[in-house]
């Protein structure tokens, strides 16, 4: 297995050590407060989930619990392996001296940061379409989607990103070192040999359409979910006719605080917080490589793509807290403090309407 790198086709205009800006203290703070941070929160998000088992599996949700935890598990190495590597980086100043020098440690950090960024979207995909088939085919959800064909899917998903990232050390494909010297990824900016190009757009690609059919899913399963929803109610507005009835605390909760109604909206926030996260970084990468004519330098260019990364590694930092907000106790306080807002607002209704009619008696 050839590890070299031709430092011909990985340089950037840029990659010279005496033009790098000096790394700020400020920067390594960050770097280390972001990595901690992001690694206990996802360990928080595992604990509350593996505390929420039993009732997952008493509800026939373990596939979506499952995918969850991989989802997870994924973003919690996503910030102690790569963030590892890069913190090395800050820290170590004679690396970006020698960093016009083909390294396997730069082979080994660009595929860690393909691996871990691309397997949650990938996940986060799986995800949409299981609660889709589960919302709108319930009958075939159940008959068909078990906990060992999600541990499947999971080893499938897994292996693919694997392959990506690994294709490199085969010599399809390099890694370069990237602005401002801190990060390894696959080539983005100059023009770069067909291998580089076709893995960039693999990435890209295959990021964009995980997200794309997370958004899909999530709208069908909502419209699904609005639609079951509505249908009780209109049922029992018509066979009541027009007697007058006092809404119920309980079943007006419990009609909003089901399971399906939480992991709905997880998944909603999930799919719009990856969305605002990766799409920029992602779509940058697109434009890049289809867009591969001579150009010089340009620093602008070199300082969003630094940007779209920063706000693709805060995805995996919002992601568990996604879980730790918005589960089922949290979603019922709110429920409930929202079915409180409309009781008071029915009582005072109701009362008006008594007074007028005894005043008019």
């Amino acid at each position: 297995m050839d590890m070299k790198i031709n430092s011909s086709e990985q340089l950037s205009p840029w990659l010279n050590g005496s033009t790098w800006p000096p790394i700020r203290s400020s920067s390594i703070g960050m770097s280390c407060f972001t990595m901690t941070f992001g690694a206990i929160s996802n360990l928080t998000a595992l604990c509350i989930l593996a505390r929420s088992r039993i009732r997952f599996r008493r509800q026939s949700k373990a596939p979506f619990l499952l995918l969850t935890v991989a989802l997870l598990a994924a973003d919690l190495g996503g910030h102690v392996i790569p963030g590892a590597f890069a913190l090395y980086l800050h820290m170590d100043q004679r690396y970006k001296l020698q960093a016009q020098k083909p390294t396997t440690f730069c082979q080994v950090f660009g595929a860690s940061m393909v691996f871990f960024g691309i397997c949650p979207l990938l996940f986060g995909g799986a995800m949409a379409v299981e609660r889709c088939v589960a919302i709108t085919q319930p009958f075939f959800h159940a008959a068909v989607i078990t906990v060992t064909h999600v541990r499947r899917v999971v080893f499938f998903l897994s292996s693919l990103a694997l392959i990506l990232a690994v294709l490199p050390f085969f010599a399809i494909g390099t890694y370069a070192t990237q602005f401002p010297g801190t990060w390894c990824f696959l080539p983005i900016h100059q023009p770069q040999s067909t291998p580089d190009t076709y893995l960039a757009l693999a990435f890209s690609c295959l990021g964009l359409t995980a997200l794309t059919l997370s958004l899909l899913c999530n709208i069908l399963s909502g419209v699904a979910l609005l639609q079951a929803r509505i249908k009780p109610r209109s049922t029992n507005t018509k066979s009541t006719g027009h007697c007058t009835r006092r809404p119920s605390s309980a079943s007006t909760s419990s009609s909003f605080c089901t399971l399906d109604v939480e992991m709905m909206a997880q998944l909603a926030v999930l799919t719009v917080v990856s969305c605002v996260c990766w799409s920029p970084f992602l779509a940058h990468i697109l434009v890049m490589q289809i867009n591969q004519s001579p150009r010089p330098s340009d620093n602008d260019q070199y300082g969003f793509t630094l940007l779209s990364l920063r706000m693709a590694s805060w995805n995996q930092i919002l992601d568990p807290w996604i879980y730790i907000l918005l589960r089922r106790a949290v979603l019922f306080r709110v429920c409930c403090f929202y079915t409180q807002r409309l009781l008071e607002t029915a009582n005072s209704s109701y009362a008006d309407e008594r007074r007028q009619t005894f005043s008019l008696q």
